[in-house]
């Protein structure tokens, strides 16, 4: 969990949130620091997500927006071909959604009332703590 201050975009935070993922190994070792896969939603089908992403060898489903797709058919065949885009591995998505869903179930981490960043970080980390206990 990344925390911003104000209305701030989401892609803004994208790539501070993929530097602090660590994925357990099977056996011993430091944590993996890159996912085998990412799924994503329309406000970070962008260049600068989708280069870091393809710099960083890893794999991605986000689906083109509609102004970009209009964009890159203008300009036909100088408008390269569409990203690649897996509807099946897209619908496993929502997984992540109910998830962000049920933390804003806390009134405490929907309403937002701690002034300092620090102190909400604590609150949304408690939350996603006695999600997961309660399993």
């Amino acid at each position: 969990m990344v925390v911003t201050g104000g209305q701030r975009a989401d892609c803004t935070q994208f790539q501070a949130v993929l530097a602090k993922i660590r994925v357990p190994r099977v056996g011993s070792g430091r944590p993996r620091t890159k996912p085998d896969s990412l799924a994503a939603d329309k406000g970070y089908s962008n260049g600068p997500c989708r280069e870091y992403l393809r710099r960083r060898s890893i794999r991605h489903t986000i689906p083109e927006k509609t102004d970009s797709q209009a964009a890159r058919l203008r300009k036909g065949s100088r408008g390269g071909r569409p990203p690649g885009f897996d509807e099946e591995r897209y619908k496993k998505r929502n997984t992540v959604e109910r998830a962000i869903n049920r933390l804003k179930q806390s009134r405490a981490v929907a309403t937002r009332y701690d002034k300092r960043g620090y102190v909400f970080l604590g609150t949304a980390t408690t939350a996603a703590l006695l999600i997961w206990l309660r399993g």
